[in-house]
């Protein structure tokens, strides 16, 4: 289920977009929680987040669209934003917030497929690219490709990763079956390393981002093969 946000303030227009969000859900078998905001202060001003996608009208009374979605980048760097408007002269300034794309009023079904293919697209990618785990004060989204290894330590988890360490909750089970195996594994039982950041072998450890990471005995064969395997795919 992908979370949208539509912010328009013409009741016309809102129930346009309402109509072809459901007609898209029916036809691609999909479905979309969806949150409706009557102007750019309603969900910008302190901006809470959750949202896969913003369908966005630029012209709007007190806030308009793009001073909305400069405020919600502050807080997002990652939320999809698509503008609507009657304006092709906005779709440049889109740029500086970046915006995915834009639709022009008033609106076809056919434009507005191309873009939500291109969102459902873009989401799919993003689900298989970043890890979402719980932490202090709620959750984090990780991008995988930036996890070192992780750690079990003093029975959490520890995320060594590009930005710092993550720490966090649950199983290493867990974690371990929601990455990607060819990328993902586990050289004892308190580590499952990322074979892209394996800079070496030495002694008993792997060098990973400049950590010793251990690994066991029993590991040690199988963990050679599959990094063996890994640098060979991606040479």
């Amino acid at each position: 289920m992908n979370y949208i946000a539509v912010v328009e303030d013409s009741a016309q227009d809102r129930a346009v977009l309402d109509s072809y969000l459901e007609k898209y859900q029916q036809e691609k078998n999909c479905h979309f929680q969806i949150t409706h905001f009557s102007d750019g202060d309603e969900i910008a001003l302190g901006y809470k987040g959750g949202y896969d996608l913003i369908l966005m009208d630029i012209e709007m009374t007190f806030l308009d669209g793009m001073s909305a979605a400069e405020e919600i980048r502050r807080a997002d760097p990652e939320v999809l934003i698509i503008f609507i408007t009657n304006s092709p002269q906005y779709a440049i300034k889109g740029y500086a917030v970046q915006a995915l794309d834009y639709i022009l009023k008033p609106l076809s079904y056919y434009a507005f497929c191309q873009r939500m293919n291109h969102v459902r697209e873009l989401l799919g990618r993003r689900q298989k690219h970043f890890l979402t785990v719980p932490c202090a004060g709620g959750v984090q989204k990780l991008d995988v490709s930036d996890i070192y290894y992780v750690e079990i330590c003093d029975h959490a988890l520890l995320f060594h990763t590009k930005q710092g360490e993550v720490h966090s909750t649950g199983s290493m089970r867990d974690v371990e079956q929601k990455l990607p195996p060819e990328n993902f594994f586990r050289s004892s039982k308190a580590y499952l390393v990322n074979l892209e950041h394996v800079d070496g072998i030495q002694d008993e450890d792997a060098i990973v981002n400049g950590d010793r990471v251990q690994i066991s005995r029993a590991k040690r064969k199988a963990f050679l093969a599959a990094l063996n395997h890994y640098m060979g795919e991606t040479i």
